[in-house]
C-alpha cells in the first residue's frame, strides 16, 4: 500500500516539479524524438537503392496524391500531376533544343512563377544543377553570377528580356545559348522556349538520363545576397538538398496544410525551405510574385493558408499596415523563418492572433543550424545534447577590432562562458560538410578556420556572433562584419538599431560605423526613416540614446533618408552607407552630430566635419 501512494506521489508530483524546475523539458523530449526521426528517415534514404534523391520525392508524392492541388499561382491551380508533366514537356524541349546533357549547369533567371519550378524539376531530371540567379541583378553583376557557375545555358523570363540583352555581347562570345519564356522571339542570339515546350511530349523522362548523379553531385546554386560584396555561388549538392527537406516537416507541416511561398525562389528560404520542403510533406504552395504586405493576409483568407514563411523585415512590414477588425480572422496556425525582432514578435501575436513561431538560425552555405521549437521570444534555438553531439559548434572569443579570432598561447581559439557572446563555428565533418563556393577557392578559405580546439581541426566560420544564456536559449547578435569597435568596446549595431526603433517618429534605422582620422576603432553612425508625417526630434533623440545606451554605442551621426536601401531578402545594405561616411558635402540626406555641449542633435556642417577630419576637435 505504501509503494503504491508513493507512486501514486510520485505521478501526480513529478509534472509539476517538472515544470517547476525544467519548464522546457517536455519540448525538449519532443525534440528530440523530431531529431531521432529526421536522422534516422535521412539515413534509410542514403541507403536506398538506386540512389534517392528529392526529385524521386516528388515523383513519389506524384504517385501517390496525383490530383492534388501542388502550385497555385495567379488563380491556375496545378496538381502535381500536371506539375510533372509540365516538367516533362519542359525537359524534352530542353534536351532536344539545347543538346542538355547529365552534369550541365543552367542558369534560371526569373522571378517567382509556376515555370520556375516546372523548369527546375525538368532540370533535375536531366540530372542537370540549376543557377538560381537574383533577378534584380544587371549588368556586371549579372554576368559576374552568370560566370560563377559554369553555365552554358541561361533561361529567361520574359520580362527580362531586355537585362538579358544588355549583356547578350558577352554571352555570345562564350558561346551561351540563351532562352526567353515566349512563344516567339527574334532577337539575334534568343530563342524562344514556350512553344517549343508546348510541342513537346509529356512522357516520363528516363531515369537513365540522370544515372550517374551522386551524393556529391551540385544541385543548385544560390548565390549569397552581396551585403558587403560581389555574390558569391553556394554549392548545395544532393545530399544537403535531401536534408533540407526535412525542415518543414520537422516543424509539424503536414500534407493537409497550404504554404504561403511569396519569398524569391532564387533564395535559400523560398527555394529549400519553402518549395523543396513541400515536396517532402506533400502540400500546397500559393505562390505569388513577390511579397505585398497590403494584400499578404487577404491571400491567406481566399487560400486558407496555414502556414506563412518571414525572413528580414517581413513581419515589421506586416505590423506597420493599417489595423483591420479582421486582423485574427485567418486559418495560420505556424510562421517559420529568421530576423524577426523581439519586440516585432510580440507585437505581430498580439494583432494578428496565437500563431506558432518557428524561428530558426541558418546560413545557405553553412553546416549548422538551430530552431526554436519553444517560442521563447527572441531565441533562435536552444542548446539540445544530441543536436551538439551530431554537429559540433561552439561559441568563441572574437576581436571584432583585429577581424579574427582571439586565440591563446597555444594558438588556439578560447570558448566563451555562457552569457557573452561569441563567433559561432562549427566542426566540418561528414555529417555535417563545408562545400563551399563555386569557381571561388580564396572565398571558400576565407570560411574556414584551422586549428581551433586541436591542431589539425577544421571548422566553419559562420560570420556571426551569437549568445547561449543561462537556461540554454541561443540569441543570434549581430553579423561579424556588422559589429565595430569604440573606445575599446564592442558596439552591436542591433541593439542600437533597436534603441532607436523606440522612438515614435523614427520608421527603421541601419547602424554601421565609420571610421575617423585620428580615432581607434569606428564611430556609430545611424541612416534612420522616418514615420510618415512626424519630423525628427533632435532633443529627444538625444535624450533617448543617453538614457539607454552607454556612451560609447551612442550614434554620433545620424543621416534621415527617405527609404533603407535592403537587398531582395530584405537585409538592410550598409557597406555604401560606410564607403559614404558622414561628410555632408558628399551625402545629398540631412545628416545631424551629436552634441553633449547641446544635448542635442545639431546639423552637421561642414566646417565641423573639416575639423574632425583635420583632428582639431575630437570625437
Amino acid at each position: 500500500m505504501y509503494i503504491l501512494s508513493a507512486l501514486f506521489a510520485t505521478v501526480v508530483i513529478l509534472p509539476l516539479v517538472l515544470k517547476l524546475f525544467f519548464p522546457y523539458f517536455w519540448k525538449d523530449c519532443l525534440y528530440l524524438v523530431d531529431l531521432i526521426s529526421i536522422l534516422v528517415t535521412f539515413a534509410k534514404r542514403r541507403r536506398r537503392k538506386p540512389l534517392f534523391f528529392v526529385l524521386d520525392r516528388f515523383l513519389e508524392q506524384t504517385t501517390t496524391h496525383p490530383d492534388r492541388p501542388f502550385i497555385v499561382f495567379e488563380n491556375k491551380v496545378f496538381t502535381y500531376r500536371d506539375t510533372d508533366q509540365q516538367s516533362n514537356k519542359v525537359a524534352r524541349a530542353l534536351r532536344t533544343h539545347a543538346n542538355l546533357k547529365e552534369g550541365d549547369a543552367v542558369a534560371l533567371y526569373m522571378g517567382n512563377e509556376a515555370a520556375f519550378i516546372f523548369t527546375w524539376l525538368a532540370l533535375a531530371k536531366l540530372g542537370c544543377p540549376a543557377a538560381l540567379l537574383n533577378h534584380n541583378v544587371r549588368s556586371k553583376s549579372l554576368l559576374h553570377c552568370f560566370s560563377c557557375s559554369g553555365a552554358k545555358v541561361l533561361i529567361a523570363a520574359a520580362e527580362l528580356k531586355d537585362a538579358v540583352g544588355d549583356v547578350l555581347p558577352s554571352l555570345r562570345e562564350r558561346g551561351v545559348t540563351v532562352f526567353i519564356m515566349t512563344r516567339m522571339c527574334n532577337t539575334p542570339g534568343m530563342d524562344s522556349l514556350d512553344d517549343k515546350t508546348e510541342e513537346a511530349s509529356d512522357e516520363p523522362i528516363s531515369p537513365a538520363l540522370r544515372s550517374g548523379r551522386t551524393f556529391q553531385s551540385p544541385a543548385l546554386y544560390i548565390y549569397t545576397s552581396g551585403t558587403t560584396g560581389m555574390p558569391k555561388a553556394a554549392v548545395v549538392n544532393q545530399d544537403r538538398l535531401l536534408a533540407a527537406m526535412a525542415v518543414l516537416a520537422s516543424n509539424g507541416v503536414s500534407p493537409g496544410d497550404v504554404i504561403y511561398l511569396n519569398l524569391p525562389l532564387y533564395h535559400t528560404a523560398g527555394f529549400l525551405i519553402g518549395f523543396i520542403g513541400s515536396i517532402e510533406t506533400g502540400s500546397t504552395i500559393i505562390l505569388r510574385r513577390k511579397f505585398s504586405a497590403s494584400q499578404f493576409w487577404d491571400d491567406c483568407r481566399k487560400h486558407s493558408v496555414t502556414v506563412i514563411q518571414y525572413i528580414g523585415e517581413v513581419m515589421r512590414y506586416l505590423c506597420n499596415t493599417p489595423k483591420r477588425e479582421n486582423d485574427k480572422d485567418h486559418k495560420v496556425r505556424l510562421a517559420i523563418g529568421n530576423g524577426l525582432r523581439a519586440d516585432i514578435w510580440k507585437e505581430f501575436l498580439t494583432r494578428f492572433g496565437n500563431i506558432e513561431i518557428r524561428e530558426f538560425y541558418a546560413s545557405t552555405e553553412g553546416n549548422i543550424g538551430f530552431v526554436n521549437y519553444t517560442g521563447k521570444i527572441g531565441a533562435v534555438g536552444r542548446v539540445n545534447f544530441l543536436h551538439r553531439k551530431v554537429f559540433h559548434y561552439a561559441l568563441i572569443k572574437y576581436d571584432t577590432e583585429r577581424d579574427e579570432p582571439v586565440r591563446d598561447s597555444r594558438g588556439l581559439c578560447i570558448e566563451v562562458p555562457k552569457g557573452e557572446t561569441g563567433l559561432l563555428v562549427a566542426r566540418i565533418t561528414k555529417v555535417a560538410p563545408f562545400i563551399g563556393y563555386a569557381r571561388n577557392a580564396q572565398q571558400t578559405e576565407k570560411k574556414i578556420l584551422r586549428d581551433v580546439f586541436q591542431k589539425g581541426d577544421l571548422y566553419f566560420n559562420s560570420g556571426d556572433l551569437l549568445r547561449i544564456d543561462q537556461e540554454n536559449f541561443i540569441y543570434f547578435q549581430d553579423r561579424v562584419g556588422d559589429t565595430f569597435r569604440w573606445k575599446g568596446e564592442n558596439v552591436a549595431t542591433t541593439e542600437v538599431s533597436d534603441i532607436l526603433t523606440m522612438m515614435d517618429f523614427i520608421e527603421e534605422a541601419n547602424v554601421y560605423g565609420v571610421h575617423v582620422p585620428g580615432h581607434e576603432g569606428r564611430i556609430g553612425m545611424a541612416a534612420v526613416t522616418l514615420k510618415e508625417g512626424k519630423e525628427f526630434d533632435c532633443a529627444s533623440t538625444y535624450s533617448h540614446v543617453a538614457s539607454y545606451l552607454p556612451s560609447y554605442a551612442w550614434p554620433r551621426f545620424i543621416r534621415i533618408q527617405n527609404s533603407l536601401e535592403v537587398t531582395a531578402t530584405f537585409k538592410q545594405m550598409k557597406r555604401k552607407l560606410v564607403e559614404e561616411g558622414f561628410n555632408p558635402a558628399v551625402i545629398q540626406d540631412a545628416v545631424y552630430i551629436l552634441s553633449e555641449k547641446e544635448r542635442r542633435y545639431v546639423p552637421m556642417l561642414q566646417e565641423t566635419y573639416n575639423s574632425i577630419v583635420s583632428q582639431k576637435m575630437k570625437l
